[in-house]
């Protein structure tokens, strides 16, 4: 397994900064994400953005400790983020990819976050990405069955249909779910672990599930 793990700017309260020596793989630093790793002892393979979130100071700092700089235009149809998720893939061919810091503050960036999954070449990323912060661990599925273990400390559980889905069922949870389709995005939240893994499966569209705890 490839693990890279990204750190981009979100606000801090939500980045679990405890844990992160506990996750293997090399990390890429976005924009401030940079300074914030360094700040905590990690060095970044790689740091890259438009760096328009970083002071000339923090800025001149990554550039003293990184050995790979990757600046770029604030004027582009890509967000950092995104860039980020397109060397994970293509320079380190990552079958898991971690990210953090991408959660809380600008709601226009969160959105942005969670849906470039359903662009391409974004899509690539789409299995092999959890979004992680203090609260909550996201990942992304496409049709098919699956299993979901519960993460420690973790009590809810939800479904979210980004797209429309088909014959969506949730078994061995607190709250089952019979065949549903919808031809809109909808979520199906607050649902709990009762013991065993939940089992979902779904014929078409994208679902989310997130698992969080108050």
């Amino acid at each position: 397994m490839t693990v890279v793990n990204i750190m981009v700017g979100g606000p801090e309260d939500l980045i679990p900064y405890d844990q992160l020596n506990h996750y293997p793989g090399v990390w890429l630093g976005v924009d401030l994400g940079a300074t914030r790793l360094l700040n905590h002892g990690i060095v970044p393979v790689v740091a890259l953005g438009d760096f328009d979130s970083s002071t000339n100071a923090q800025f001149d700092a990554v550039v003293a400790q990184v050995a790979d700089v990757r600046t770029c235009s604030p004027i582009k149809d890509e967000t950092d983020t995104q860039l980020a998720l397109t060397i994970a893939l293509q320079e380190y061919n990552a079958t898991q990819i971690n990210l953090f810091g991408a959660t809380g503050g600008r709601l226009d960036q969160l959105l942005a976050n969670l849906y470039s999954v359903l662009r391409d070449p974004y899509r690539l990323a789409l299995p092999k990405l959890r979004l992680i912060d203090t609260q909550n661990v996201v990942t992304w599925f496409e049709p098919g069955t699956y299993q979901v273990e519960q993460l420690p400390t973790m009590q809810y559980l939800a479904f979210v249909g980004i797209t429309g889905v088909d014959n969506l069922t949730i078994q061995d949870a607190k709250y089952n779910l019979a065949p549903f389709s919808s031809a809109m995005p909808i979520s199906w939240s607050s649902n709990e672990f009762v013991g065993q893994p939940v089992t979902f499966s779904f014929t078409t569209g994208i679902v989310m599930v997130i698992q969080s705890h108050d």
